[in-house]
């Protein structure tokens, strides 16, 4: 055999190689993103909580969780999101723009939908406002879906920091949700399937954010996601903790602390 041939089969087996470990990354990544998306899910199923619990004891344990949430998006925002935006060679400039549009995009699904989170428990509604609401939390995660499958398409470390983030704001949102459908009349059996239904739309738009990703770049994603967390720790969240005028100092200060440790949560988990 001679040079030549030799040259032509280790280029054959580095290619190979290569190919091999592409296919492997990708179906990991796939992986993830499903996992990722059954879980967010899942999530809906703590609203059954609701019916075990006080709703003096709910309430306690709401504000902490609302403020942990909040603490967790901004720092996976600004120490997670932006820093990967940066890395994926996007300018400043696009950056700027990017998260604006995703903190805009939330703020016009909140006016125009009447979608909020609702992280209190529970206000007599009208039971059609509750398909108002399931509507608004469907194309929420929907959208969820998509940014968060375009942080593990970038990074599988990042993904994970992003759904966790995520994760922490989805239990206090899936408890007052499920109070809301139970209190417009929904069977508890009913709430539980359709908030899972509806919480199924994060698998759906991480999916369609994994197909489209081999036609075109997806790294717009991340800032874009980072303007979303923004606007959901600092306009919805953050308000929610100070909306009790009932709230005490000593659970005023457990809010603090417990924004605070969010924060610093994602501060710890930064590569």
């Amino acid at each position: 055999m001679c040079v030549v041939d030799l040259l032509n089969l280790n280029q054959r087996f580095l290619y190979h190689l290569a190919t091999t470990e592409s296919r492997s990354r990708l179906m990991t990544t796939l992986n993830w993103i499903i996992v990722s998306g059954v879980s967010m899910s899942s999530i809906a199923l703590v609203g059954s909580l609701t019916l075990l619990l006080r709703q003096s004891t709910l309430e306690k344990v709401l504000e902490p969780l609302v403020a942990i949430a909040a603490g967790s998006l901004l720092g996976g925002a600004f120490f997670h999101m932006i820093p990967a935006a940066l890395k994926a060679n996007l300018s400043i400039v696009t950056i700027g723009i990017l998260i604006v549009c995703g903190f805009t995009a939330f703020l016009l699904l909140e006016q125009y939908l009447h979608w909020h989170h609702n992280h209190q428990l529970p206000i007599k509604r009208k039971e059609p406002l509750t398909y108002l609401i399931l509507i608004g939390d469907g194309l929420h995660n929907f959208l969820g879906g998509m940014v968060i499958a375009g942080a593990f398409i970038i990074d599988i470390r990042l993904g994970i920091v992003c759904w966790l983030a995520a994760a922490a704001h989805e239990v206090p949102q899936e408890l007052g949700d499920f109070a809301v459908l139970i209190h417009g009349g929904w069977s508890k059996g009913s709430a539980l399937l359709f908030n899972f239904l509806s919480g199924l739309t994060f698998l759906f738009g991480g999916l369609i954010t994994y197909i489209l990703s081999f036609q075109f770049d997806v790294s717009w994603l991340i800032p874009f996601a980072a303007g979303n967390f923004i606007y959901i720790g600092a306009s919805d969240l953050i308000p929610q903790m100070s909306k009790n005028k009932d709230t005490n100092l000593k659970s005023k200060a457990v809010n603090g602390v417990a924004f605070i440790s969010g924060i610093y949560l994602l501060l710890l988990v930064m590569p």
